[in-house]
């Protein structure tokens, strides 16, 4: 990797390269039900840069991830987008999809030697907001998106993310949460 961009790359230096975990956990709807899925996962970041918005300099990573529950060979969730830094704002942004339609850019304060990364999307926000099809935005709503990531020191990193959505027929709230902790392999 181009030492230029890595020394770029703030907080997200340390997460260049493939990661896998085996521990996770899902906690979701399914069929009206609260289920605990264990699953495992592979995460994959490439180092990008600079990406230039006027006088906006970023620094970033191109990532996809794949996860399946353990046992089984389908993948159950995917994900594409750009983790990246803007040094100059001290904010970290990711910026992701999921094929069932639903896009999310999150983000959140942070410095170059930060090991907590905390990110957080809204509905309805200009900024730092998500978007639904047509189904999902009439049947489970995502409202909130927030992401706590740690980076440890031993080539490790974990995260836990909640969605919140809204559950119309229900007429409530629900967290559907995922954590897992990715080794540098």
């Amino acid at each position: 990797m181009n030492e230029e961009i890595t020394n770029k790359l703030g907080p997200l230096a340390a997460l260049v390269g493939c990661w896998e975990g085996d521990q996770g956990i899902d906690v979701s709807r399914v069929h009206s039900k609260v289920k605990e899925t264990r699953y495992r996962e592979k995460v994959t970041f490439e180092a990008l840069g600079p990406v230039r918005n006027g006088p906006q300099e970023l620094y970033g990573l191109r990532y996809s991830m794949t996860a399946w529950r353990l046992g089984e060979n389908d993948a159950f969730h995917e994900e594409l987008g750009y983790w990246l830094w803007d040094a100059a704002n001290e904010q970290v942004l990711r910026c992701f999809m999921v094929p069932r339609g639903v896009l999310i850019n999150a983000g959140g304060d942070a410095y170059v030697e930060s090991k907590r990364l905390h990110l957080s999307a809204e509905v309805g926000s200009e900024t730092y907001g998500i978007l639904s099809n047509k189904y999902l935005d009439e049947s489970y709503k995502t409202m909130k998106y927030i992401l706590d990531v740690v980076i440890h020191d031993n080539g490790r990193f974990s995260y836990k993310e909640t969605t919140q959505l809204w559950i119309p027929v229900n007429e409530a709230l629900f967290n559907h949460t995922d954590e897992n902790t990715l080794v540098k392999v």
